[in-house]
């Protein structure tokens, strides 16, 4: 548990609870993804009330901002979610379906910043697995009769204004959850919600099928490239490998001066230079700004993009982008301690593993989606293995300065059976 000081609780359905103290939260969180912001499409389908501020606003993926003497037509102008005086039920209650296929919940951090007499005094948090296939509707999930919750977190006190945070350990096997509501006792006002965990990325698009007469296993064209497999075979589709929304997860960041670097991650192209990563002026000779990202799906990359939308006076001069290459002794993609081995042993920015993904340094342009494929790959100019299975990417600022979004595009590994 790190630093957590307080004994873990257990409660009957075997899973422990540890507080975090607010002081701890960001670094105790610091390598999980928070499933229940906007930014990764989460959404509130429904509600008990929100009369004074909006159920939305607890998946704003910024801090809560104050604007004092601002009033609106209910009242005075909250960032967070709050409800009516004198709630004739137990508790309220908001239902969100999380933006990700389904995720893992490692932690639950209930924000009551600037909410002080108006704070929900106590809250819980329940969850529900229902993918496309289950043949649940959002619209079945969302009614306050839908029976089908289970306790992921049981009620706990909150303070005035605080960032309040549980660390949740499952004593047999992590539950995977699709939705979740949030119970706030008996009434008040949140500021933000964030469920910190794992994306559990969906299976592979279907397949299509190409005719191969003429490709080899290698990929080569003509005689003398490989043994030939046949008329017909299945093709993957392209994959965003390094997509938040698929389990892409940045490991380390040389430095987040004005914004976080899991913001490369993020879908889309993003509103202002507020969703990118920017790092501090640099005055050092020779410096150069890193980031180190674990792919959601470990595969083969067949493009990569650097985009530098919004960024003008403050794009990087030039980028590299290198990529570590699935160890053979990896026994499975899903077994946890090669994993952890993995990002603990071989992903500093010094480690000799690295090669190159995109060829030499490439220089950047302001507000552009710099694309870089086919001999831009160094796989592909220098002729070497272009299905190669890569499992982290590193990007390299030169020497520093803000990009908006990392794409790594290709095929996810499939898994080998025996």
């Amino acid at each position: 548990m790190g630093d957590i000081s307080e004994p873990p609780r257990s409660p009957s359905n075997g899973r422990f609870i540890a507080p975090v103290p607010a002081a701890q939260i960001n670094r105790v969180f610091s390598r999980c993804t928070n499933v229940a912001s906007a930014a990764l499409h989460s959404t509130v389908l429904a509600c008990s009330d929100d009369f004074f501020a909006a159920a939305s606003n607890l998946l704003t993926p910024t801090a809560p901002i104050q604007r004092p003497g601002v009033f609106v037509s209910t009242g005075a102008w909250y960032d967070g979610w709050e409800t009516r005086r004198h709630n004739p039920q137990p508790f309220d209650w908001v239902v969100i379906k999380l933006g990700v296929a389904s995720a893992v919940i490692e932690g639950i951090e209930i924000d009551t910043t600037y909410f002080v007499g108006n704070y929900g005094e106590k809250a819980a948090l329940q969850g529900t697995y229902a993918p496309s296939v289950s043949g649940l509707s959002d619209e079945k999930i969302a009614h306050p009769q839908y029976d089908g919750w289970t306790t992921i977190l049981p009620m706990q006190p909150c303070g005035p204004s605080q960032r309040c945070a549980w660390k949740l350990v499952d004593a047999v096997s992590p539950r995977p959850y699709t939705h979740v509501r949030l119970l706030m006792y008996p009434d008040g006002g949140f500021a933000r919600l964030r469920l910190y965990g794992h994306v559990i990325p969906p299976p592979r698009p279907s397949s299509t099928i190409r005719d191969v007469t003429s490709i080899s296993i290698n990929g080569g064209k003509g005689k003398g490239k490989g043994k030939w497999k046949g008329k017909e075979e299945e093709e993957e589709e392209e994959e965003e490998l390094s997509s938040a929304l698929l389990g892409g997860l940045v490991l380390a960041a040389s430095n987040q001066h004005f914004t976080p670097c899991s913001n490369l991650l993020l879908p889309g192209r993003g509103k202002d230079m507020g969703d990118g990563w920017e790092t501090a002026r640099s005055r050092t000779p020779g410096h150069v700004d890193w980031a180190i990202i674990r792919l959601g799906l470990a595969g083969s990359v067949h493009r990569v993009v650097v985009d530098t939308k919004d960024f003008r006076g403050n794009f990087p001069g030039a980028i590299r982008v290198h990529g570590l290459v699935a160890s053979s002794e990896r026994k499975d993609d899903n077994d946890d301690d090669d994993d952890d081995d993995n990002d603990n042993n071989n992903t500093g920015p010094d480690h000799p593993g690295w090669i190159e993904l995109v060829k030499g340094d490439k220089l950047c342009q302001a507000d552009t989606e710099h694309v870089y494929e086919g001999d831009d790959l160094a796989l592909v100019a220098e002729e070497k293995d272009s299905t190669t299975i890569f499992t982290h990417v590193k990007l390299t600022l030169i020497p520093d300065g803000g990009v908006k979004r990392l794409r790594i595009f290709g095929r996810r590994q499939m898994p080998t059976y025996v």
